[in-house]
């Protein structure tokens, strides 16, 4: 009888256990997705962004001058059809332009964000990743650890800038961190740098201000860590606000030589710099780091 009540106990404890890991799954799930949509959201908040008639007027123009010239091709005589380099030239100037008014409504688009919330700072994005996201940059380095760009509380974070950031020095090195998301939310996406093939589709970084609408061209991809303040070794997050020639040279001869595969693009002193990190497990406190040049073309 005695062992009858038991079983009948320890059948009982192993139900109530698996009740509770369906019901603990169940919330983690749950949560997952909900971060998942605001995370989608946080993406989209760029378009979704009303910049006013000047810009769109600007933009119309620009689409009705295209199909203007289009018609004007298709009645053009034998003789201008013969004039291929004047055409193709008018249409490299469209082409400019469109990119010029488009990114000057990127640019309308951040300034306005910025008026909803002080602390965004800019906008990053890598094509064909989950990376478009706004950036942020508060007092210190802990906060937007653990709460989103509006400043609500979020496992996910946000993409933010070290607080110790100075916009005042010239070139100096943005330094944005961001978590690594078994979702691939965030930085999660920075991991495929991993691959040179895909930094050979993937060699730009694009971070735009309601200043700037920048490129900037990788030079390096490497794994690192967070050491401990009495290792004398090289500690990329320490470098920010170059002091002189020799520390910004000291930088990139570092990141160059542990740079995961060989990159040809270097960059040289004075030349703005971004450095993206998020967390790697290959080891503890793992680090996994790319670092782009500012394109000045």
């Amino acid at each position: 009888m005695q062992k009858i009540d038991r079983d009948k106990i320890l059948n009982r404890i192993i139900y109530l256990i698996l009740i509770l890991l369906i019901v603990l799954s169940s919330v983690y799930i749950a949560k997952s997705f909900a971060s998942k949509r605001e995370a989608e959201k946080e993406r989209d908040l760029l378009n979704s962004v009303d910049v006013g008639e000047e810009v769109r007027e600007e933009s119309d123009k620009i689409s009705i001058e295209g199909i203007n010239n289009k018609n004007a091709d298709e009645d053009t005589s034998y003789e201008a059809k013969n004039e291929n380099s004047t055409e193709q030239e008018k249409s490299e100037k469209e082409i400019l332009k469109e990119k010029e008014v488009e990114s000057d409504k990127r640019k309308a688009q951040v300034a306005k964000l910025k008026e909803d919330y002080k602390n965004i700072v800019g906008w990053i994005e890598i094509e064909d990743t989950n990376i478009s996201y706004p950036v942020v940059q508060g007092k210190d380095n802990e906060f937007y650890l653990t709460h989103d760009y509006k400043g609500d509380k979020a496992e996910r974070g946000a993409i933010f800038l070290d607080s110790e950031y100075n916009w005042n020095i010239e070139g100096n090195n943005l330094m944005i961190y961001g978590h690594y998301m078994i979702n691939n939310e965030m930085f999660t996406d920075l991991t495929k740098y991993v691959k040179e093939d895909f930094y050979k589709e993937h060699p730009v970084i694009r971070f735009t201000t309601e200043k700037e609408d920048t490129e900037y061209e990788i030079i390096a991809v490497f794994r690192s860590k967070v050491y401990n303040k009495s290792e004398d070794v090289f500690k990329y997050y320490n470098f920010m606000n170059s002091e002189s020639e020799k520390e910004y040279n000291n930088f990139v001869k570092n990141i160059k030589e542990g740079s995961i595969y060989e990159i040809e693009e270097t960059a040289e002193y004075g030349d703005q710099l971004i450095t993206l990190t998020t967390c790697s497990y290959y080891t503890e406190d793992g680090r996994f780091v790319v670092v782009g040049r500012k394109n000045e073309k």
